[in-house]
């Protein structure tokens, strides 16, 4: 049987390219997001890939995707938390809930996740937990209340995890992305910006898939991509 990775927040962009990623490296991979055509598409695409429509921010809805795709494909061997939700604007301005709908989707489902699948993993003999965040996970800026305390919260939560799971030979690594990623939205906006502005979803997808890899006497925790021309 193929191992197993499950892979949240599959869009058009960066999820896409983790399934595609990983699927021609040999695994079944299993897509969770609410688009359901989208991921139907990508099925299509993948012969590898399994669709599964679930709001990652629903804890009981996440646990019973999950539970399911193990009981049907086995205990995973790599699970990558990608989906993200966000709002930008003036912390008097955002909503509240909408901040604690990001918290669910970005932390909480995280948490959930690790709680699930890194028991199994270490029953298994090891695995992955690889975590896509950004620099709001570093630092928090004007316009970003709505996004940045969840992604920093995120980032805390995943080392406290790695800390705890590491010894017991589950890898939890945390990829921050500063850069635009290269989307059709994002082209949209930047309009002008020349190529290597961006940041390719395939290259992200590589490291991912690194870090998933990586041997166990140089393990990675907190990891860095951006495009060369990038300024630190």
């Amino acid at each position: 049987m193929k191992p197993l990775a499950i892979v949240t927040g599959v869009g058009p962009g960066t999820g896409a390219s983790i399934v595609r990623r990983f699927a021609a490296d040999g695994y079944r991979v299993a897509m969770l997001a609410r688009d359901f055509d989208r991921l139907a598409a990508l099925a299509q695409e993948i012969p590898e890939a399994v669709a599964v429509p679930v709001d990652v921010s629903d804890a009981g809805a996440l646990t019973a995707a999950v539970d399911d795709l193990i009981v049907r494909f086995g205990t995973p061997k790599v699970v990558v938390h990608n989906a993200v939700g966000g709002a930008f604007g003036n912390y008097l301005d955002i909503d509240p809930a909408v901040l604690e709908q990001n918290f669910a989707t970005n932390v909480m489902a995280l948490y959930h996740l690790a709680r699930q699948v890194t028991p199994r993993m270490i029953e298994a003999g090891g695995g992955a937990l690889i975590v896509t965040g950004n620099t709001s996970a570093l630092r928090g800026k004007a316009s970003f209340a709505g996004f940045a305390p969840t992604k920093a919260a995120q980032r805390i939560l995943a080392e406290a995890i790695a800390r705890e799971v590491g010894p017991k030979g589950v890898h939890v690594a945390y990829l921050v992305i500063d850069a635009v990623i290269d989307v059709p939205w994002t082209r949209e906006r930047w309009k002008e910006a020349p190529d290597d502005f961006f940041i390719a979803p395939d290259d992200i997808a590589g490291e991912v898939f690194h870090l998933a890899h990586q041997p166990k006497s140089a393990w990675s925790f907190l990891a860095e991509v951006r495009p060369y021309r990038e300024t630190w």
